[in-house]
C-alpha cells in the first residue's frame, strides 16, 4: 500500500505525540525514501533527554537515515516534520541534500523556511521543495496544548 504525504504526517505527529509525553517541545519527523516509500530515519525532540541543543527531531531524522544509507547526502529524500524547522535544521536540510520538505505547523517565532526568514530563498548550493502546512492545525494543537500545560 503507498503511502500518502497525509499518511507520513500523521507518523510524524505520533511521534511528536511521543516527544510531549517525555516532557519534550511536541516534535517529530521522519525521512522517506520517494522511491521506496521506505522510512529511513526517525526523530522526535530530545534536548532535554540529551541535554543538547541539537537534539532537534529532524537533526535526529537526518542524522539516522545518514547512517542507514552511510551517505550524508540524503538526495530522493522527503522530510517530514511537525513544525516548521528552525535555523539549524534549515541549515541541516540544505547541507544533507534533502530533496523535498514537508512541514505542519508554521513557526512564527524560529521558523526559518517562510515565517522569520526564508533560508531555501537565499542562494546557498542547494534548494528543498517545501510543502508547508500540511495537518497544520492538529500540529499546531499539539503544540499549543502543550505550552498551555506548562503555564
Amino acid at each position: 500500500m503507498e503511502r500518502s504525504d497525509h499518511d507520513y504526517m500523521e507518523l510524524a505527529l505520533a511521534l511528536a505525540r511521543e516527544a510531549a509525553a517525555a516532557g519534550e517541545i511536541p516534535v517529530g519527523a521522519l525521512v522517506v525514501d520517494r522511491e521506496t516509500g521506505e522510512i529511513l530515519g526517525t526523530g522526535r525532540n530530545r534536548r532535554e533527554q540529551d541535554g543538547s541543543p541539537t537534539a532537534h527531531a529532524e537533526i535526529l531524522a537526518i542524522e539516522e537515515t545518514a547512517k542507514r544509507r552511510r551517505s550524508w547526502r540524503l538526495s530522493g529524500c522527503t522530510l517530514y516534520v511537525t513544525l516548521e524547522p528552525c535555523p539549524m535544521c534549515a541549515g541541516a536540510i540544505i547541507n544533507a541534500r534533502v530533496d523535498r520538505l514537508v512541514f505542519g505547523a508554521y513557526d512564527e517565532k524560529a521558523g526559518s523556511v517562510c515565517s522569520v526568514q526564508e533560508m531555501f530563498a537565499l542562494p546557498y548550493n542547494h534548494r528543498p521543495r517545501v510543502t508547508a502546512g500540511l495537518l497544520e492545525d492538529p500540529c499546531a494543537a499539539l503544540l499549543s496544548d502543550f505550552f498551555r500545560k506548562l503555564r
